[in-house]
C-alpha cells in the first residue's frame, strides 16, 4: 500500500515541466517561506516591533517562540538520529525508473521536513489555533510535494508527523 500511495503521487511528476516546477517549488523552497511566515507570525501577531521596548516584550513571549522553533529543531534532530537507526532507503534508490526532481541523499526515514514542519504546526496551534490550521496545511502540502518529487515514500511523511506532533505535545506538557 505504501508503495500504491507513492506510485500514485510520483506519477503526477514528469507530466510538463510547469508541474515539476510547482514540485520543486513546494519540496524545496516552499520550506523557507513557511519558516519566514511563522517568525513573522510570531513577532509580528503580538506587535513585538511596535513595543517601546521590544526585546523585554519578546522575552515575555519567549514560551511561544521557544515552543515554535525549538520544538521544531529538537523534533528535526531526533527525525536525524532515527534515519540512522532505521536505515530506510530513499525511493530513487529502491526503484530504478523513479528518477527525483530534486537531489537527495542519506536516509528517508522519517523525513525531516515533516517532522519539523509538524511540530512547528503543532506548536503554533497550541497558541494560535486558526494560524496553526494554516501550519497544518503547510506541513501537508510541502510532505506531499515531497513524496511527488520522488524523495520520500507515504510512510516517511506520516511517521514524520507522528514524531513531529509528539515532540511538540510532549515539550508543550512536559
Amino acid at each position: 500500500m505504501n508503495n500504491d500511495i507513492f506510485l500514485f503521487f510520483y506519477n503526477l511528476a514528469h507530466q510538463s515541466v510547469f508541474v515539476d516546477g510547482l514540485i520543486v517549488f513546494f519540496a524545496v523552497y516552499f520550506p523557507y517561506a513557511v519558516i519566514l511566515i511563522a517568525g513573522v507570525f510570531i513577532l509580528m501577531h503580538h506587535e513585538v516591533l511596535k513595543m517601546e521596548n521590544p526585546y523585554r516584550f519578546f522575552l515575555q513571549k519567549k514560551k511561544e517562540v521557544s515552543s515554535a522553533f525549538l520544538t521544531g529543531i529538537l523534533a528535526w534532530i531526533l527525525a536525524f538520529v532515527l534515519k540512522f537507526l532505521f536505515q530506510m532507503p530513499r525511493p530513487f534508490d529502491l526503484f530504478s525508473q523513479v528518477q527525483s526532481l530534486i537531489p537527495e541523499s542519506g536516509y528517508a526515514f522519517p523525513s525531516g521536513h515533516a517532522t519539523f514542519f509538524a511540530s512547528l504546526a503543532l506548536s503554533i496551534f497550541f497558541f494560535h489555533k486558526k494560524v496553526g490550521y494554516i501550519f497544518m496545511l503547510f506541513a501537508l502540502v510541502i510532505g506531499l510535494a515531497r513524496i511527488t518529487a520522488g524523495v520520500h515514500f507515504p510512510v516517511d511523511i506520516l511517521s514524520g508527523f507522528v514524531l513531529g506532533n509528539l515532540v511538540a505535545y510532549l515539550v508543550r506538557n512536559v
